[in-house]
């Protein structure tokens, strides 16, 4: 009896590690505020920090110390930081955005963590 349970169990065992591998790999798309991750670190605390976001200038994540610590996107009420993909695409949306203020983003991605790993970041504008 013992010989016939172990595989089975083995077997189930493995297929609920490969699903929860799958689950974990699952591609997300969120809708929210880009951010510099120098400015999000200054202001996450603050109890308008949502509002805020929506607000914050462009020009801001142009400027030396911004552009190095990278950047993010507020969704859900959570920032997600952008890995180094995310990046290099974010600084294309800032370079090309005609916004002045609460740069309007889709990211499309899988989540680790705090992360982010971008596939896919495009800027919504009040046309789309």
């Amino acid at each position: 009896m013992t010989r016939k349970l172990l595989p089975m169990v083995a077997a189930l065992a493995l297929l609920l590690m490969t699903a929860a591998l799958i689950a974990q790999d699952k591609t997300v798309t969120l809708d929210g505020y880009m951010i510099d991750n120098a400015c999000a670190a200054s202001h996450a605390s603050d109890k308008t920090f949502g509002t805020w976001v929506k607000t914050h200038g462009t020009s801001c994540a142009t400027m030396e110390a911004c552009e190095t610590s990278g950047y993010a996107i507020y969704a859900k009420d959570k920032v997600y930081k952008f890995d180094e993909a995310g990046n290099a695409s974010a600084h294309d949306i800032i370079a090309n955005t005609k916004s002045k203020k609460g740069l309007h983003i889709k990211v499309e991605g899988t989540i680790d963590g705090d992360t982010i790993k971008v596939t896919k970041i495009t800027e919504v504008t009040s046309q789309s």
